[in-house]
């Protein structure tokens, strides 16, 4: 993922983000412990936000513990986790893997290369121990590649296969009772992800002349309203999917995240376009 699935702190009520920070603090340490300190750079709050998510919905006994790292060397950190913790740090070390592949094949980027071949054992694993997951995320990114490569700038095609794969490593259990509304909710929270981080490269893109799917919409004066209505929409329907849960535990931090913490960003990418003169009034 991107990192853009974020908590609003100025918004979170005290107990509630140290409770936020206890999940992520536990997806940490559950990188770490199951494949190895590096591992640790592939954590993000999007992933936090799906172990949070499952755990509102399944209500499964959390471990909660109080543990040093490298970060906090000096204080011990408040950290809760469970098997859905684990399931978060594998589609982790998953997705990395892929955003690997796709850094090296654009870049050539030598890191990328060294830390996917550091990863490569751990996620043939992972592949092997959650097979739907694993085709979903290699077929739509192979897909991604081809409709950037073939220059297809339809915004709901190239968006929907970040959301395909997104619904499915949502989806814990193919047989998960509400499965249709977990695909539904992680479909569009893909797409709001996929169209926010290219509307946020999309200076970089257009410096380098590189692909973005915004870049024929670009030009227009109603542009920015454009993007937000687009990403309204996405978010919308994956607002509707999450309410139809039936979820209680941690509610509050949830639609912290989803009604406001996904906008962060978004505003700061608005902010920064102003600043340098690209927005339009």
């Amino acid at each position: 993922m991107f990192g853009y699935v974020t908590a609003n702190r100025e918004e979170m009520k005290i107990r509630d983000f140290k409770r936020y920070r206890s999940y992520y603090c536990g997806l940490c340490h559950a990188l770490g412990s199951r494949y190895g300190k590096a591992a640790q750079l592939t954590l993000t709050y999007d992933m936090t936000f799906l172990v949070i998510l499952l755990n509102g919905l399944y209500e499964e006994p959390l471990k909660s513990e109080r543990r040093r790292c490298m970060v906090h060397p000096a204080e011990k950190q408040d950290m809760l986790s469970n098997r859905i913790t684990d399931y978060a740090a594998d589609m982790s070390m998953l997705l990395t893997y892929y955003k690997l592949m796709d850094d090296i094949r654009d870049e050539g980027s030598v890191k990328s290369k060294m830390f996917a071949a550091q990863i490569r054992k751990n996620v043939r694993k992972i592949e092997k121990n959650y097979p739907r997951q694993a085709e979903a995320v290699a077929k739509n990114c192979r897909l991604l590649m081809e409709a950037e490569e073939k220059g297809n700038y339809d915004l709901d095609v190239v968006a929907g296969y970040t959301g395909n794969l997104t619904a499915e490593v949502f989806l814990m259990e193919e047989k998960d009772p509400w499965a249709s509304e977990i695909r539904h909710l992680g479909f569009y929270l893909g797409k709001f992800v996929y169209l926010l981080d290219a509307f946020d490269d999309l200076a970089k893109d257009i410096k380098k002349g590189a692909y973005n799917p915004w870049i024929p919409e670009s030009g227009r004066k109603d542009f920015e309203a454009l993007v937000e209505n687009t990403l309204t929409m996405m978010i919308s329907e994956c607002a509707k999917a999450f309410e139809r849960l039936p979820i209680i535990q941690d509610i509050d931090i949830l639609r912290n995240v989803i009604y406001s913490g996904v906008w962060v960003r978004y505003g700061e990418i608005i902010h920064e376009r102003q600043e340098k003169g690209e927005g339009h009034a």
